[in-house]
């Protein structure tokens, strides 16, 4: 096992930082363009190190090949509104020059038997240190706000049962699954006046659409002329 922690997962965790900055650059290019976005936002984090240990017992992982065989130390994760904006999400990092693609999974298509849906992607990533380039893996795991959803509450359920759920919960698990993709399916259905509105919303924060035209408006104003409470 290394020494200093910390110092082996520095390079990660530089990793993570600079993912975080660049994905959610993109979802800005989007917003500037006021176009919509296929990222609705991008968390991160770098695996701890008692998670690291147990991983490598359970997989019976050398300290050698944990590096090549752990691809999760660094870990970006990238929630979507659609799942049409998971692929188009998938299309745009294929299409970059910084990362590389070493490795997918669609886990939407090919579904778990549990029930858990998400796309993964393994990427090599530069990192530049005082001693020169790094190249190490990273997972990106793209989903939906509703698939993400089920995968947490699953992921605590299996902390508390390791994996063996009781039957009950586990046939009830697999029909919230197909419920939150229902809820995936019935979205897209009407994706394009989602869309719709939304780019409304977003240009101008407020401007409405009057006889073909954009007229300025406030849309925390109500006709009797009062103001509507703002949100906070």
């Amino acid at each position: 096992m290394p020494k200093d922690w910390e110092l082996f997962l520095m390079p990660y965790k530089q990793a993570v930082d600079e993912l975080k900055i660049k994905l959610r650059g993109m979802r800005k290019q989007f917003q500037q363009e006021n176009a919509h976005t296929p990222i609705e936002f991008v968390t991160g984090r770098v695996k701890p190190v008692d998670s690291i240990i147990e991983k490598m017992h359970r997989r019976q992982i050398s300290e050698d090949l944990m590096e090549q065989d752990l691809q999760d130390i660094a870990g970006l994760r990238i929630m979507c509104q659609f799942v049409e904006d998971i692929y188009q999400v998938v299309d745009l990092l294929h299409q970059r020059t910084d990362m590389e693609v070493v490795e997918e999974r669609d886990y939407i298509t090919n579904v778990k038997p549990s029930g858990y849906r998400s796309y993964h992607m393994v990427i090599m990533y530069p990192v530049q240190t005082v001693h020169g380039e790094k190249k190490l893996l990273a997972e990106i795991q793209i989903r939906t706000l509703s698939m993400n959803f089920w995968a947490t509450i699953e992921h605590s359920l299996n902390y508390k049962y390791q994996g063996e759920f009781p039957d009950e919960i586990n046939e009830r698990l697999k029909r919230a699954a197909e419920a939150a993709f229902m809820l995936d399916q019935e979205m897209s259905a009407i994706r394009e006046e989602i869309q719709e509105a939304q780019q409304l919303f977003s240009y101008g924060k407020g401007q409405q659409m009057i006889d073909g035209t954009i007229e300025r408006n406030q849309i925390n104003d109500n006709d009797d002329g009062t103001t509507a409470p703002q949100d906070n």
